[in-house]
């Protein structure tokens, strides 16, 4: 049987090379036209403008693979029937699923490829670029781009965080006021004209260090100190930019419910540093789900096409394709949808992001089992 493993992947991967290159370039092709103004501004050069797109790749690939997959997929099934080899194949006592095998482990390595890109490249490619983007910037506008105005926050341990200016790559920071409950009672308070990360720890400098008891009579304690360095602060740099991204991804809801874009290892820091942000649950629920469930389309829409274009007849193949079409366009709309009332909380976040997958897994292996 291995001689007709490799017939039919050799068959399946020309259609596909065809479709995933034709797709990649035709969505760069668009994105370049509406970029070309910005790129241009910033000075890029055709270097740049290469190393840009082949950052925005695991964008663009969740959404090309599985479309690319599916239509060569459709192609190539199509093509058997018509030549009657799936017949022959079959009336040689082989079953449609045993002939299908070489293309479910085709969906099967894409679904885990999407995976594993989406955890080791996509979190970086979106710094990446930017990084890019602003490489020929003079030092000063550069830096403005990575420097936050009024910026505060509060992290996992209660401890509330406002500055005047941060850097979110080096960690620098001017005008400092970080403050937060102790555990005997009480509060501390900390006012520093500069702060930065040194790596293993945060450094202040020019420092106000005030201890309000939490009992009457008792004077404030205050400390006066050119360096101070606080070995129990257990924020970082990472931490804070975790942070920064989830504010910004769920401050735009539509922008949430586009696609997962959080990637596994930043959700669940997010969730171990804020157990008790209650009002995420559910949007960061559903992008974890969401993640793990998205790489997967590559395998449901193999298990799509298989019933649509295996069976023989040329009458058969146009409505086939046309079929299988219209319900992956319906299962990616599903996901879409899923995604949007799983974020809003109205359906808890595993139905929301395994369902479409479920559903039409099973429609497509029920329609398989019936072919004759």
């Amino acid at each position: 049987m291995r001689l007709l493993d490799r017939y039919l992947l050799r068959e399946f991967s020309i259609p596909f090379a065809y479709c995933l290159a034709g797709f990649l370039l035709f969505w760069i092709s668009f994105d370049l036209l509406q970029e070309l103004p910005e790129l241009q501004r910033d000075h890029l050069k055709l270097k740049d403008c290469v190393e840009f797109y082949l950052w925005k790749l695991p964008e663009l690939l969740t959404t090309v693979l599985p479309v690319a997959m599916l239509l060569s997929l459709l192609y190539t099934l199509t093509n058997h029937a018509r030549h009657h080899e799936i017949t022959a194949m079959r009336a040689a006592g082989i079953g449609i699923w045993r002939i299908c095998l070489p293309y479910l482990l085709v969906g099967v390595t894409g679904s885990l490829w999407l995976m594993a890109i989406s955890e080791v490249w996509g979190p970086r490619s979106a710094e990446a670029a930017d990084a890019i983007r602003h490489r020929h910037q003079p030092a000063q506008a550069a830096a403005d781009t990575r420097v936050l105005q009024n910026f505060g926050f509060v992290s996992g341990a209660g401890r509330v965080w406002q500055m005047d200016t941060y850097n979110v790559l080096t960690g620098e920071m001017t005008a400092l006021h970080l403050g937060w409950r102790l555990a005997g009672g009480g509060e501390r308070q900390i006012v520093a004209r500069t702060g930065e990360w040194t790596g293993d720890g945060w450094v202040f400098r020019d420092v106000v260090d005030t201890t309000l008891p939490n009992q009457q009579g008792i004077a404030p304690s205050r400390t006066v100190t050119n360096r101070l360095e606080l070995a129990e602060l257990t924020e970082t740099p990472d931490q804070i930019r975790s942070s920064l991204k989830v504010d910004r991804l769920f401050s735009n809801f539509n922008q949430a419910t586009k696609r997962p874009q959080l990637s596994v290892k930043e959700i669940v820091d997010y969730r171990r540093l804020h157990p008790n942000d209650t009002r995420r649950e559910a949007p960061l629920l559903t992008q974890l789900h969401g993640r793990l469930a998205a790489p997967w389309t590559c395998l449901v829409v193999v298990l799509i096409a298989i019933p649509f274009g295996a069976p023989a007849g040329r009458r058969n193949a146009f409505v086939g394709v046309a079929a299988s079409v219209f319900i992956c366009f319906a299962y990616f709309l599903l996901l879409r949808f899923g995604l949007s009332i799983g974020t809003g909380g109205r359906l808890p976040a595993w139905i929301a992001a395994w369902g479409p997958n479920v559903l039409f897994s099973s429609i497509g292996v029920l329609l398989t089992n019936r072919m004759r």
